[in-house]
């Protein structure tokens, strides 16, 4: 569903990506890790074709994000959601409008689909009751669960999460993880994690990949990168006894 191919980006001469390649298959979950800086935020801005490449290819089913225009591109990004850092909720709208907007901008429905399909949406990420408060009043977690509910109510066919438990509490973290868990089993999108809880996230995903010096470093199943012998995986996975869903192969760069 993603193929990200000999992918290269600097700012202001400071190399980000020196080729990276990287697929993700259909219905498939992949935790994006590695040290801050290294361009996770940055590689999905790239797959949802927020920014351009300097030289390779980011192709979305087949169709390259990167030379996509006008309605191509606008068709490409509406099969996407993206759940930011911060839940960029707009404060002038509450949680209904929020979730809403979407709908109203870039589809036909009736005010009476849309509103189903919202309330629906909020009821599955556990804010029923909740429509008419606005972000100011709702905690860090609601903020989160609406973005959440925002991303998802168009039905997207890949979503992408960037740092999804940022800001949050341990417990309420792992309840954020717990729920895009949920949304995955029911609408089976692939889906792209980018995080730093790595004993929590490892839990929910089918692989890991780790960019570490402007290339994926290691590639695999969670339960691979535990059990890595590659020092830099080892230092920044750590002993955790977190075991991930499914097995495969991993690929790591000696």
């Amino acid at each position: 569903m993603i193929k990200i191919e000999n992918l290269y980006r600097s700012f202001d001469g400071n190399e980000v990506f020196r080729g990276i390649s990287l697929e993700v298959m259909k219905g498939e979950v992949l935790a994006l890790i590695g040290r801050s800086g290294c361009g996770k935020s940055v590689l999905l801005k790239h797959v949802a074709g927020l920014m351009k490449p300097e030289k390779g290819r980011v192709v979305v089913d087949g169709r390259e994000m990167d030379v996509a225009r006008g309605r191509s591109l606008t068709a490409l990004r509406d099969r996407l959601g993206f759940l930011f850092q911060g839940g960029a909720l707009f404060d002038s709208m509450n949680v209904f409008e929020n979730v809403a907007f979407p709908l109203k901008e870039k589809t036909k429905l009736s005010d009476k689909r849309i509103q189903t399909k919202v309330l629906e949406e909020l009821d599955n990420v556990g804010l029923s009751g909740s429509e008419y408060k606005y972000p100011s009043q709702i905690s860090g977690g609601m903020v989160k669960r609406a973005a959440l509910a925002r991303a998802l109510v168009g039905d997207p066919e890949i979503m992408l999460f960037d740092e999804p438990t940022t800001g949050l509490d341990p417990v309420t973290g792992h309840d954020i993880i717990k729920l895009i868990d949920a949304c995955h089993r029911r609408l089976h999108f692939t889906g792209i994690v980018v995080t730093h809880e790595i004993s929590t996230v490892f839990t929910i995903v089918d692989r890991v990949a780790m960019l570490n010096e402007g290339v994926v470093w290691a590639d695999g199943t969670p339960s691979e990168l535990f059990s890595s012998k590659d020092p830099i995986v080892r230092a920044f996975v750590g002993d955790s006894d977190g075991r991930g869903k499914r097995e495969g192969g991993m690929h790591e760069k000696v």
